[in-house]
């Protein structure tokens, strides 16, 4: 496998693949050395556009634990800032020896731009562009269900997939990357899936979409869901008013105090809320509901080391170790080599 960029790309047997080494990835935070010799002698460098505390920390542990070298690069107090290109940048890194690239950016499609060319030889990971797409949170959010899930119904997580899991993604869908990416690997992974937000919040061609759209909340938790994931409102990416107030926003489609109360009302005694992060707490979720049992918050962080860890080592060892592509699997073609004789 080459590159992950987009959650559209993965098969089924792709999806699965990247959770089950996830799930042995997270076997390794159990030990008292939480490290692997894995990519010993390679070197990861997070080439970050824009700012981020989670994503970065969690591929910069990830790639520390599989024991590759690792090189933070933010645009703010680089030449970037001097006008460089991404080009010039990337054929920088090249010189430098990278052998993968974290890259986020708040252009749509610069990471498939950053694989598509000979600028650089190395694989790319995109952790973020523009409103576009967020594949990793997207993987370590199923990564969540899916443990869940496999709990609610008794058996293991491995090979396990999400079929017939109801999960309610709601708030600022238009300028949500991460809503983007969970729709198309959900559905992939056999989950029903709800948008629920204001009509200003949908982008055009929603309806195209492989998921069914709501514009109301309460109804959506009355017809019964198995989670919850609430997006961020992204104000610093809206130049209009796309909704009255921030009260009337949360009354109408934030997840409250009376919302995390109806679940017992309804019934729904197993239903998990999701947050993506960072939260803005009192608008899109309450503090209550945030630090609720029922939170899958802090898990989501946790589980994003294991996934993204998954990710780096299908990436920088299937290369010589994966027997040839199966046709029309992907970026994720191949068997994935066992990390067993490594743990």
């Amino acid at each position: 496998m080459r590159h992950l960029l987009s959650t559209q790309d993965l098969s089924r047997g792709d999806a699965i693949r990247i959770l089950d080494t996830a799930e042995e990835m997270a076997a390794v935070g159990d030990r008292e050395v939480k490290k692997l010799p894995a990519l010993r002698g390679r070197t990861v460098v997070n080439l970050f556009f824009e700012d981020s505390t989670r994503t970065r920390i969690s591929f910069e542990a990830a790639a520390k634990r599989l024991s590759a070298d690792v090189i933070n690069f933010a645009a703010k107090g680089s030449s970037v800032s001097k006008g460089e290109s991404l080009k010039d940048t990337a054929q920088t890194l090249a010189a430098m020896g990278a052998d993968a690239v974290v890259i986020r950016h708040w252009a749509s499609g610069a990471p498939h731009r950053l694989a598509s060319t000979d600028w650089i030889d190395a694989a790319v990971i995109n952790a973020g562009d523009g409103t576009h797409e967020h594949p990793t949170q997207a993987l370590l959010d199923a990564f969540t269900m899916r443990r869940h899930w496999s709990r609610l119904a008794g058996t293991g997580s491995q090979g396990a997939d999400l079929s017939g899991m109801r999960v309610a993604i709601a708030g600022d869908v238009l300028h949500s990357r991460v809503a983007r990416s969970n729709v198309w690997l959900l559905r992939t992974l056999g989950a029903d899936v709800t948008l629920v937000a204001p009509p200003t919040l949908l982008p055009i061609g929603v309806e195209q979409w492989p998921c069914k759209v709501s514009y109301d909340m309460d109804r959506t938790l009355e017809q019964g869901v198995d989670a919850v994931m609430m997006l961020r409102v992204q104000g610093e990416r809206m130049n209009a008013s796309f909704f009255p107030s921030t009260r009337e926003y949360s009354r109408r489609w934030g997840f409250d105090d009376n919302r995390l109360r109806s679940l017992e009302t309804l019934g729904m005694k197993d239903t998990i809320i999701m947050h993506p992060g960072p939260m803005n707490r009192g608008l899109e979720i309450s503090s209550a509901a945030a630090d609720s049992p029922r939170s899958t918050v802090l898990a989501q962080v946790r589980n994003g080391v294991s996934v993204r860890m998954a990710a780096l080592y299908l990436l920088l060892s299937g290369d010589t170790r994966e027997p040839a592509a199966t046709p029309g699997a992907g970026h994720f073609a191949g068997a994935a080599p066992s990390t067993k004789e490594s743990i």
